[in-house]
């Protein structure tokens, strides 16, 4: 699905349709103040459309996946628009989370919530009614409130977020019934624009979102679901937990992270096992006191790497961005709430891992518990349908991206070269006699037994359970001696998986032959049945962090300087500097506040705070100043066999600005040509050098001046290549 817009559910039309620059009310340029409060240079695509869309009053319903900039949507036209933005959010750490961050960059925020002390409360809302806050973050209970919506009618507002709107949803995995009485907000506040934003929702949850919230005439716009810097794989479970062990070790030694699983007793056994192995490690599940899951919530955010291992009680809210993996231990019930909890890894842009374990008992489980569920039909065959998709993505051969994707309706034309089945394709084997076998030992016996039975009775194993119930006489009694014991495990788990056998609920776990399967034993039709890997086997090679070991000295001096930072004023490392703004520190190695300034994510606010002491240990470390790192070199060579930045951007899990930032370098080293690195004739860089060279303003900003004489038209990734070039030149 390409990035799509529309004021109406209709026919989405391209985002070409949709303003991009706005008249706002206060004459402020929304890309100024994008720049000067965050210090990012440009919108993300659909962020700039839909600023606009809203600093012209209008209502909106924003569907962007986990770390697509959702935030901003609503955070600049709250600082353009005359009043206060009211924000609604469903999690008081979300919202204390949001606040920090704000305040970080000089925004005035707060938070009102009934677990302030009431005097702090007081003072929130006297500034309030004094015109002193941009932004009010609320929970829906405490909006709702007569008192709170009689105060609001005092303060002239600016625009109503509504944050995780897919809450309002009775479809979805989260919904929350204080959500369906927002639609008052409509009657109350007629003349205040609304926007409606969440990360995960089809089209009837879309539809649904509208519907609820009573949004008027909104524009839709829908980004797409990719997040081509998250790397997926699963593998087959047999020992999770020396799984997940050998997992982190290899692949995120030191690394924050969140491992999903299904029960309580999993997540306190998984998360003592982790402390045990020397990796520190936090549960989180309900069954423990409100003050327990607060403190070690809190820690997870403020450690740089810590492990939380949690039920799906935990994640809403969690705005840290550098979650570098998300494990599965158990199989999520849905595609959505595996889409949801994956995205909290990589917000940053940097590469970030989705793995998962999974195996036969976990079909069962989650089929047994569809099947005793005291929903509704309805309610149980769309259950039924999300959980056959959840099994048919851990079961694929092809592309996991594309086959996730088109899921949610959004479209990949490549296999994206950043999953288990791109990296590794597995192999697939003509599985049509063994499935015959099982399906045929299962009927023959009764379909009265479970899994480790019938494989019992296939590989010939005369225990005194067979013997009482005389299967060794049976026609099926060892004809399946080829396979053993996981090799049989497997077949059964794809056979459920594919609809052949279903569990009986009532039977303790009991296979049944399902009419899907008349075909198979008929002789009408083969199957295919992918090989599992065995343990050991997979992908190899790929980077284990994001830093080289050549640049990890002064990678550490810069998270060190943060963390320093941080702890002196109480807040998560992440508020100072997003990793991805550490990054590019790295890269650029910035030597005074102009070239600083010009690093993302370094806003006016944080450059006059911070700015010193990064730009102390920077010089520190100068000598390390244009020494070739090993990332770079990687990009020269993919660059060198033919790829472009968006190639590589995709097969490295890097942002596309990343890739740029190394072809800049490549290029001030003259390791690369000018034309090369940008495709573009002679003709259109000479253009370039001509307004860049035609600047004779401050260095800081340069680019910037750059992209809005050219009117938008050449990127930034470009013009700092030619800027590079120009460096060389000068040289």
């Amino acid at each position: 699905m390409n990035d799509q817009h529309t004021p109406s559910p209709p026919a989405p039309s391209t985002p070409e349709s949709a303003p991009t620059q706005a008249a706002a009310p206060g004459g402020a340029d929304p890309r100024e103040v994008l720049h000067r409060v965050f210090g990012y240079r440009n919108f993300r695509p659909l962020q700039g459309e839909i600023v606009a869309w809203l600093l012209q009053g209008r209502d909106a319903l924003v569907i962007m996946p986990t770390g697509g900039g959702k935030s901003l949507c609503y955070q600049i036209p709250a600082l353009v628009r005359d009043g206060t933005t009211i924000v609604v959010s469903p999690l008081i750490a979300l919202m204390q989370d949001q606040v920090d961050g704000l305040v970080q960059a000089g925004v005035r925020a707060a938070a009102l919530n009934s677990s302030m002390p009431a005097e702090e409360q007081r003072r929130i809302e006297t500034a309030l009614c004094a015109g002193e806050l941009d932004l009010l973050y609320m929970a829906p209970e405490r909006l709702l409130t007569g008192r709170t919506l009689d105060l609001l009618e005092r303060v002239p507002l600016s625009l109503i977020a509504i944050d995780e709107a897919h809450c309002v949803s009775q479809w979805g995995h989260d919904f929350r019934p204080e959500y369906l009485k927002l639609a008052l907000l409509a009657e109350r506040f007629p003349a205040v624009p609304r926007v409606a934003l969440t990360a995960t929702a089809d089209r009837r949850t879309r539809d649904e979102i509208a519907m609820r919230l009573g949004l008027r005439e909104p524009g839709w716009f829908l980004a797409g679901f990719d997040r081509p810097n998250i790397h997926y794989a699963v593998q087959e479970k047999n020992n999770p937990r020396e799984q997940l062990l050998a997992f982190i070790r290899s692949r995120h030694a030191g690394d924050a992270g969140i491992v999903y699983c299904m029960s309580r007793r999993r997540v306190d056994d998984t998360a003592a096992a982790l402390e045990a192995a020397g990796i520190p490690a936090l549960p989180y599940h309900a069954g423990l006191s409100s003050e327990t899951r607060e403190r070690n919530q809190q820690r997870f955010l403020a450690d740089e790497g810590l492990v939380m291992v949690a039920t799906i009680a935990f994640g809403m809210g969690i705005d840290k961005p550098n979650v570098r993996f998300v494990a599965h231990l158990d199989l999520p019930r849905s595609l959505e709430a595996y889409y949801q909890e994956t995205g909290r890894a990589g917000r940053d842009g940097l590469p970030a891992d989705a793995w998962m374990v999974y195996g036969f008992q976990d079909v069962i489980m989650l089929r047994q518990m569809l099947q005793t569920s005291t929903a509704e039909e309805n309610q149980k065959r769309i259950e039924a349908s999300k959980l056959e998709a959840m099994l048919g993505f851990c079961e694929i051969t092809a592309c996991r991206r594309q086959h996730l994707l088109g899921y949610f309706g959004d479209t990949l034309a490549e296999p994206c070269g950043n999953c288990d089945t791109c990296l590794d394709p597995p192999k697939t084997w003509d599985a049509t006699e063994a499935a015959r076998k099982a399906l045929s030992c299962a009927y023959r016996t009764g379909q009265r037994y479970g899994v480790n039975y019938l494989i019992d009775v296939l590989t010939g194993k005369t225990t005194e359970r067979i013997r009482e119930q005389r299967h060794e006489r049976l026609s099926t009694f060892g004809i399946g001696r080829e396979l053993d014991a996981r090799g049989w495990r497997s077949v059964f788990r794809q056979l459920v998986a594919r609809g052949l056998l279903t569990v009986d609920a009532e039977g303790h776990g009991s296979l049944r032959l399902t009419d899907q399967c008349r075909a198979l034993l008929r002789g009408e039709t083969r199957l295919e049945l992918r090989e599992d890997r065995r343990r050991g086997s997979g992908r190899r090679g790929r980077e284990r962090g994001v830093v080289d070991a050549r640049s990890q000295q002064l990678w550490d001096a810069l998270r060190a300087c943060r963390k320093q930072l941080a702890d002196a004023q109480d807040v998560p490392p992440y508020l100072v500097f997003h990793d991805a703004t550490l990054m590019e520190m790295l890269a650029a190695r910035p030597r005074n506040e102009a070239e600083l300034a010009a690093i993302s994510g370094v806003g006016e606010t944080k450059l006059a705070h911070y700015g010193a002491a990064f730009l102390a240990v920077l010089a520190a470390h100068g000598e390390e100043r244009g020494a070739p790192s090993e990332t770079i070199e990687e990009t020269r060579q993919l660059f060198a066999v033919g790829m472009d930045a968006g190639a590589i951007a995709r097969r490295r899990g890097l942002a596309e600005a990343t890739v740029y930032q190394h072809l800049a370098a490549l290029v001030r080293r003259g390791d690369v040509a000018l034309a090369e690195a940008t495709g573009l004739p002679a003709k259109e860089l000479d253009a370039i050098r001509d307004v860049l060279l035609a600047d004779s303003g401050e260095p800081k900003g340069r680019l910037k001046r750059a992209f809005e004489a050219l009117e938008g038209q050449i990127g930034y990734g470009i013009l700092r290549c030619v800027s590079a070039d120009l460096e060389r030149l000068s040289d």
